[in-house]
């Protein structure tokens, strides 16, 4: 006989998946539609996608959902959270999205204070269009506009999104966490359990930053990526930086 352990939450639609195999989003998405189905969000729930891979997000989850211009979700989730605020808000984004052109957008949602979730899917390399430099890509990474490696003379240095929030007083919790095994899975829903709640308690602004692997731009096998996942820790360490 067969046991079913976890079935699949009835927030995830049964669409065949455009993301490429070995991508983490589909882990992502579904450990937001267990968090929504968990905390009963469904008819509360507003989700925003901006720009980047997670465009088609929509696609795959059964609740209401935006499309927004690139790197504006956290203005636009403010925005949302003002005008509806008994609804709960999620800004899924991208590293080119959210630390690139949305910098400014995330940094003044963020020391505004107001009750939104963001998840932050950090693959340090822009996915969607071609595999270019992302600011969250390491030093001596390839990528098609750093084809040498990105050098921090000519390129800067790998922004640390956590870190840089960190400093902002309105913040009540910032965590980062990675996708690349099993137990690690579990402690990332732990983590976007943790920051839905905060929006449901209504306390403040609070961000998960997820590593997460992106094999066909990292020109790496499924594998491969995982453990690049790793190497990407070492310069993205892990953990609560605020709470």
């Amino acid at each position: 006989m067969v046991k079913t352990i976890r079935k699949k939450p009835k927030t995830i639609k049964g669409n065949v998946t455009h993301y490429c195999p070995g991508c983490g989003h589909g882990i992502i998405h579904r450990i937001i539609g267990e968090c929504i189905e968990e905390l009963d969000l469904e008819e509360k729930f507003i989700g925003i996608a901006p720009v980047g891979c997670s465009v088609l997000m929509y696609d795959y989850l059964d609740v209401d959902y935006i499309e927004v211009a690139h790197g504006r979700a956290p203005a636009v989730a403010t925005g949302l959270k003002k005008a509806v605020p008994d609804m709960f808000i999620l800004s899924y984004q991208g590293d080119g999205d959210l630390a690139s052109i949305g910098m400014a957008e995330i940094i003044h949602a963020a020391n505004r204070g107001i009750s939104i979730t963001v998840v932050f899917v950090n693959n340090a390399i822009y996915g969607m269009t071609g595999g270019q430099m992302a600011p969250t890509t390491l030093i001596g990474q390839k990528s098609t506009t750093t084809p040498h490696g990105r050098d921090p003379a000519v390129d800067g240095f790998p922004v640390k999104m956590c870190e840089l929030l960190a400093s902002i007083e309105s913040v009540k919790f910032l965590e980062r966490t990675k996708v690349n095994s099993p137990s690690w899975i579990r402690k990332t829903k732990r983590a976007i359990e943790r920051a839905f709640r905060i929006q449901i308690e209504d306390t403040g602004f609070s961000m998960v930053e997820v590593l997460s692997m992106c094999p066909t731009n990292w020109h790496l096998d499924p594998i491969e990526a995982l453990e690049f996942v790793d190497r990407m820790a070492e310069i993205y360490p892990v953990g609560v930086y605020k709470e």
